[in-house]
């Protein structure tokens, strides 16, 4: 398989047809995937604001002063207002904000992007990631679509592409009940598909000025596998979650 960014996309403003921007930027084939960066996304959806649309809750003030109080630095609370609305909760209130979102998403401040947003303060990830993925994918020529953040992960350092949405293909794969070299049945291999061309396709992207918002996988083939759309982990079975919960930070 090939990875290719697409060149010589403009500045997505308000209003964009997104689609149409990326159709007329690269000539597609139906097997493609499109992987394509949340912050145009966001930017065609309206989804920049700046920090006064956000007039913070004592909740909010709460969640500021605790973590000034943690981090030594003063935070804002229509910051922390804005995750609030974007989270439907706060797994871990200090030293930073872990935050559930509305559509099913782990992550720091919800998601919310304070770079490249050149005329506000804000930039907040998609409502439904999955739902702008289908509406791209109706008005390119390519058959599946990805959109992908970049994220931290728990024991690791940094940050890596993920996928927050897509459409045209599952999330996963199931290996289970398939053999391995030695013959043996799998039975617990569920290969999340979607992240990995996030990851990959954010290789290509690349990170900060340089950065190019949509790549394209040339040349990947899902196989004949069973497939789920299974991606964010269930609240019940995710005990990682369950812990963070009872745990309180004591610096």
């Amino acid at each position: 398989m090939e990875l290719f960014a697409v060149p010589g996309l403009p500045e997505v403003r308000e209003g964009d047809d997104l689609a149409a921007l990326i159709d007329d930027a690269v000539d597609l084939r139906s097997d493609d995937v499109v992987c394509v960066a949340s912050t145009v996304v966001s930017k065609a959806e309206g989804r920049a604001f700046d920090l006064d649309a956000f007039p913070p809750s004592p909740r909010a003030v709460e969640v500021a002063e605790r973590l000034a109080d943690c981090t030594g630095e003063q935070k804002d609370p229509r910051f922390a207002q804005a995750v609030l609305e974007e989270s439907t909760e706060l797994i871990m209130e200090a030293p930073f904000l872990l935050t559930a979102t509305h559509f099913g998403h782990v992550g720091v401040n919800a998601g919310i992007d304070r770079s490249n947003v050149p005329d506000h303060d804000l930039l907040l990830l998609p409502k439904r990631p999955t739902e702008s993925a289908a509406r791209i994918r109706a008005g390119i020529d390519a058959d599946r679509v990805v959109v992908t953040d970049t994220s931290g992960r728990p024991f690791r350092h940094g940050q890596r592409g993920v996928a927050i949405g897509w459409d045209g293909l599952p999330a996963s794969r199931d290996w289970r009940g398939e053999a391995d070299r030695d013959g043996r049945e799998l039975g617990v291999t569920v290969q999340n598909v979607v992240d990995e061309l996030a990851a990959a396709a954010n290789l290509v992207a690349g990170e900060g000025d340089g950065g190019t918002p949509v790549v394209v996988v040339r040349g990947w083939s899902f196989g004949d596998h069973d497939g789920s759309n299974a991606h964010f982990r269930a609240v019940a079975g995710d005990f990682v979650r369950q812990a963070l919960r009872e745990w309180r930070y004591d610096p």
